[in-house]
């Protein structure tokens, strides 16, 4: 039996601009702070978190710690932060169903579409499964004020790295997430489209498909449901906006996106014939399908090409 994959996944969320009015020693200040910054010990799912649907297909493990939750014939299941956020830092160690999990999605995204219906901001980490002896993929995606209809799509084989930033510019506009959000993970069935485009089902007979989640960090600036205001003084608030990469960090994301993103939406010339304003398209499209997929896939399902230009360095 083929070993389950565990990814350890990081999601800084700044929707403020950095810093905006403050001065440079100010700056520098709130940077030597952010430094210190430690990160708090994981919350139990009872201090952070509710059910949303699933019934028995969510359970908890090791004083509610953990979190499984579960994909059969039935339901899937999901859980969602008690609160939401309008910057933070929030982590989950995820251990994914093994073996055949071809349709299958486990999601770990941000969202406020249950407050903004019509204007809602998403940040999305979306794993899809794979036939028995494939790579799990992940595939990353931005909405911002209701931009549904401009899909900010990109797939990764991933592990331990930085794959993504997404910068505030002004060319997104109101495009980019600007409300407060709450944390979610999910499991569910994804058969239309998850695995080669919906070639490959989910077969329940390999079910239950198991997601383990464990190591869930909350570590934000919360909003009060009532006043909307948000629930951190204004220090503390530039302190998470003042978090950014290492150098360390960058690189490691910059050589991981050029050996392993198999999909760019930057590149999909079918369709954004002219790409979003944030792109910044090079001689690199080359490397691309005009279908945004990476032209050389080695037999890991890696993309096999040269170092990539500043395309989308704010990615």
């Amino acid at each position: 039996m083929a070993a389950s994959r565990c990814f350890l996944l990081l999601l800084l969320l700044l929707l403020s601009p950095l810093l905006a009015s403050a001065g440079e020693e100010e700056e520098e200040a709130v940077l030597a702070m952010a430094a210190r910054l430690r990160r708090p010990a994981a919350a139990s799912f009872r201090e952070g978190y509710t059910q949303l649907f699933g019934g028995s297909n969510l359970a908890l493990h090791g004083d509610g710690k953990r979190v499984r939750i579960s994909l059969d014939e039935r339901t899937g299941a999901g859980f969602a932060s008690q609160d939401a956020y309008l910057h933070g830092f929030f982590s989950a160690s995820i251990k994914l169903p093994p073996d055949y999990a071809a349709g299958v999605v486990v999601a770990f995204y941000m969202s406020n579409g249950d407050v903004y219906e019509k204007t809602h901001d998403e940040l999305d980490f979306e794993f899809l499964g794979n036939i028995k002896g494939r790579e799990w993929r992940v595939q990353t995606n931005v909405y911002g004020n209701g931009s549904t209809s401009v899909g900010r799509e990109e797939r990764f084989y991933i592990d331990e790295t930085p794959i993504r930033e997404v910068q505030r510019t002004k060319s997104m506009g109101v495009q980019f997430p600007s409300k407060p959000m709450s944390l979610y993970a999910t499991i569910w069935d994804g058969s239309s489209w998850a695995t080669s485009g919906g070639r490959y089902k989910v077969n329940y007979k390999y079910a239950p498909f198991i997601a383990e989640f464990s190591e869930l960090m909350l570590h934000g600036c919360a909003m009060d449901t009532l006043t909307r205001a948000p629930m951190c003084t204004p220090d503390i608030a530039n302190i998470h906006n003042a978090v950014a990469m290492s150098g360390r960090q960058r690189s490691a994301m910059e050589r991981f996106r050029t050996k392993y993103m198999t999909y760019g939406y930057c590149y999909d010339r079918l369709r954004y014939p002219t790409p979003p304003s944030e792109c910044n398209v090079g001689p690199e499209a080359e490397l691309f399908l005009p279908t945004g997929e990476a032209r050389s896939i080695d037999r890991h399902g890696r993309a096999r090409r040269h170092r990539r230009g500043p395309a989308d360095s704010a990615f």
